[in-house]
């Protein structure tokens, strides 16, 4: 097959851009991550050959060779793992297939030298090459297969693939990745500082790394140690292996649990958000063992997806060697050992929670909004969830958790008031907080799309009972309140709003379900809210947004006695009903409710025209 060039996916020319102006601090990473490809590549190999045994026949010692030859400038790093044909190369060696790659290499190089712990979120392995190397070539023969490939670039936009032949031909299976050393990189030529790198950034590789005849590396698997016999700078460097990421792991749970069913579990909580975190397929990268032979690395049914942002390993010698990824899906072993990670992480969150708030505030930022999908998704564990859930409230400047609102409710307040939008500094500023406020009543702030969908399925905590104050009346009398005067004693100058809500009724028709006076204004005007029953106002939005509704239900129009806009319509309605005044007044008022609520007017070009034939009446 004759020589084949190809240019590298958009994205990947960017990404090589930044790796060419030294995007990491130090440049030593290139070889963690180079072992790292070839240990995944021997798991691999050593899973298909559970049901294969022909692919490793005569050669079914996993190793990792390196080789470096100071007169020609290269370093070689060698594995007998599965290997490459054609198709992988270019699936492989040449694209980046995440979905959301490009944005991220444009926030990536905005600064025009990017933070490494950006990069660790999305992971470049095999093309940190091109930080030490000029050129790298890459021979590759796929197990069970007779042919072997030559991929070559100098990082500068192309590729070449072609057939390897004679010399340059692999003998058996798997990777030779050779790197033409640039001339500011010899040092990573010298025996002495390649054994230091593996030594720091490899010794957990559970297959020998050799270099001639020597193992670099301890070569055991790190989570079959008693954890008292490995170091945080060994559990980071695993991290860094296991989640091809750059950050410090913000929390690492190693344990073994026996029973019915025994595993051993090391799992990170990364101090950084992943970069695919809110991909849509919601994929786990917790890699599953068996007996210390790798099963995969996305294992449906070993974690719930609402913990997707956990990396590391679970490692159990009884499960089935051979268990196919479809069987895996429905086998009782694997629910047990799902049930008693997620009580662990969780108990170990709840500790952290107590023990480190400030530091938990941090990891509610990065990982709040997917641990709430469990509220929707895992009924059994609700109460365990809500616990470690924080909120935003108007009683405090940080989250706050449930136990803490309940603490601080008010004398007579027997409900948990919430809001929720999508706007936090517009939900901060609704009109519906305003009676809460003035009782001094707390109400949370929920602004994260699965709010709504959470409030769906839990309606109390702790005998506490869920209420949205944009639904239903805001019956706030029996609460104790802060405020100097009772909010709802009626002025005795007040005007009655009969006839001004009958006016503002036979005008508005079907537009809204009802006008009635509000008990939560103290100092808008107007608000919306869904009536009791009523589907809750954000909700609607959201589902009309998706395409689920059609047609925007009919809402209640609450007008605030106390404000001098109504007081005064009040009036003019008591004089005259049929005032030209009140029907603009009346849509005017109702679009400034939708507006508040970050909705646009009805008909934005009427409520124009009413509002310059009032501004032009009252000038």
């Amino acid at each position: 097959m004759s020589k084949e060039t190809y240019s590298f996916q958009t994205e990947v020319g960017r990404l090589l851009d930044i790796v060419a102006g030294s995007l990491y601090s130090n440049r030593e990473i290139f070889l963690r991550e180079l072992i790292s490809n070839a240990s995944d590549a021997c798991d691999k190999l050593r899973h298909m050959a559970l049901t294969v045994p022909s692919l490793i026949e005569g050669d079914g010692e996993f190793k990792i060779e390196l080789a470096a030859d100071a007169k020609a400038g290269t370093l070689t790093i060698t594995d007998n793992g599965v290997g490459m044909n054609h198709d992988d190369l270019l699936d492989t060696l040449g694209t980046i297939a995440k979905s959301g790659t490009g944005a991220f290499i444009e926030q990536l190089g905005k600064d025009g030298k990017a933070d490494t712990n950006l990069i660790g979120q999305f992971g470049v392995g095999f093309y940190s090459a091109f930080m030490v190397a000029d050129r790298v070539e890459v021979t590759t023969r796929k197990a069970g297969e007779a042919e072997s490939w030559l991929w070559i670039s100098d990082g500068k936009g192309q590729f070449t693939v072609e057939q390897a032949s004679g010399d340059a031909a692999r003998a058996g299976r798997g990777t030779a990745v050779v790197l033409h050393m640039k001339k500011d990189a010899k040092e990573f030529l010298e025996e002495t500082r390649i054994r230091h790198i593996v030594k720091t950034y490899s010794d957990h590789i559970a297959f020998p790394v050799k270099m001639g005849d020597d193992a670099l590396n301890e070569g055991s698997a790190i989570w079959t140690r008693p954890a008292k016999d490995v170091t945080a700078e060994q559990y980071k460097e695993f991290y860094h292996h296991s989640a091809h990421a750059f950050d410090e792991p913000w929390l690492t749970l190693h344990n073994r649990a026996e029973g019915m069913v025994s595993y051993t579990n090391l799992l990170f909580v990364p101090s950084h958000r992943p970069f695919d975190l809110f991909d849509p397929e919601r994929k786990s990268h917790v890699k599953l063992y068996v007996n210390r032979v790798f099963i995969t690395e996305n294992a449906e049914g070993l974690l719930p997806t609402y913990l997707r942002f956990l990396r590391g390993v679970v490692d159990s010698e009884d499960l089935s060697l051979n268990i196919s990824r479809e069987m895996l899906q429905h086998d009782p072993k694997l629910a047990k050992i799902k049930s008693g990670l997620v009580k662990k992480v969780l108990g170990e969150l709840k500790k952290k929670s107590e023990k480190a708030p400030d530091e938990y505030a941090t990891f509610w930022d990065n990982f709040g909004a997917v641990l709430k999908e469990g509220l929707v998704d895992d009924f059994a564990m609700q109460e365990k969830l809500l616990e470690v859930c924080r909120f935003a409230t108007t009683g405090a400047d940080a989250p706050t958790a449930l136990a803490g609102y309940v603490e601080r409710m008010k004398d007579g307040q027997d409900a948990i008031y919430y809001i929720t939008g999508e706007d936090p500094a517009l939900v901060a500023r609704s009109p519906h907080l305003e009676g809460f406020k003035a009782k001094g009543v707390e109400v949370l702030l929920l602004t994260d799309p699965v709010d709504e969908f959470w409030m769906q399925h839990i309606t109390k905590f702790q005998d506490k009972p869920f209420k949205s104050i944009t639904r239903g009346a805001a019956d706030l009398d029996k609460v104790a309140g802060d405020a100097n005067k009772d909010e709802n004693e009626k002025k005795d100058d007040a005007p009655n709003l009969d006839a001004l809500i009958a006016a503002f009724k036979l005008e508005l028709g079907e537009g809204v379900k009802d006008v009635r006076p509000s008990k939560r204004l103290t100092e808008s005007p107007v608000c919306l809210i869904a009536d009791d029953g009523d589907m809750d106002v954000n909700l609607e939005r959201l589902l009309r947004r998706h395409g689920q509704m059609t047609h925007a239900m009919p809402r209640v129009l609450e007008l605030n006695p106390d404000h001098a806009i109504v007081t005064k319509l009040a009036r003019r309605a008591s004089d005259n009903a049929d005032d030209a005044v009140l029907k603009d007044a009346a849509h005017l008022l109702l679009d400034q409710a939708r507006i508040a609520d970050g909705e646009a007017p009805q008909d934005p070009a009427e409520f124009a025209r009413r509002l310059a034939s009032v501004m032009e009446r009252a000038l």
